[in-house]
């Protein structure tokens, strides 16, 4: 059987894996996100939501997101009618973002886009470079205003008309190192 070892007040090892099975198949905790919902219409709504509920595994058309309220009311609302949730700091601060592109090249590691909602309104962002990741339901962009109150927006698929590649920006290749001459020798040999 395999040992799974862990660092807590002590050393602990589980030696017999069969008595926890459960474990494997359990879902991982979750952790709520503060967010700010915007829905087609524009109206907002503030709550708390699980982000892997927004992974291409977990997201799939017409799905539900489930948004719990600051009251404590879980509320569904449908992916075709989000059209952007914004990762906030604070739920009582504004989502409006002070930029909406960068004012030159991002320093930040991916591809740069353009995104264009169904309003015709422009929104530009970071995201991973990762073909995968572009053909989910939906975009996770950072947002050009670092400032802001807003850190990540995910934006679905069906709130957006077109998405632009403006450019790819990376780390680039570090040049070579010039030879060093030859360590002179300390004795003569």
């Amino acid at each position: 059987m395999l040992n799974i070892t862990y660092i807590g007040w002590g050393f602990q090892r589980i030696r017999n894996l069969d008595r926890f099975s459960d474990l494997k198949t359990r879902q991982p905790a979750s952790t709520h996100k503060k967010v700010i919902v915007e829905l087609q219409d524009r109206k907002l709504l503030k709550g708390y939501l699980n982000p892997s509920s927004l992974s291409p595994f977990t997201l799939a058309k017409g799905e539900q997101v489930d948004l719990l309220t600051p009251d404590g009311e879980h509320q569904q609302l449908s992916v075709d009618k989000l059209r952007a949730v914004y990762f906030v700091r604070d739920l009582d601060d504004d989502i409006d973002l002070e930029r909406k592109s960068f004012l030159s090249r991002p320093k930040l590691e991916g591809l740069w886009v353009r995104l264009r909602f169904r309003d015709g309104d422009q929104l530009e962002g970071v995201i991973p470079n990762d073909l995968l990741g572009l053909l989910d339901n939906g975009l996770q962009i950072t947002p050009p205003d670092f400032n802001s109150n807003t850190d990540r927006i995910f934006v679905p698929r069906s709130a957006l008309t077109e998405l632009t590649v403006l450019g790819v920006v990376g780390i680039g290749k570090k040049k070579a190192a010039a030879a060093s001459a030859a360590q002179p020798r300390l004795f003569n040999e």
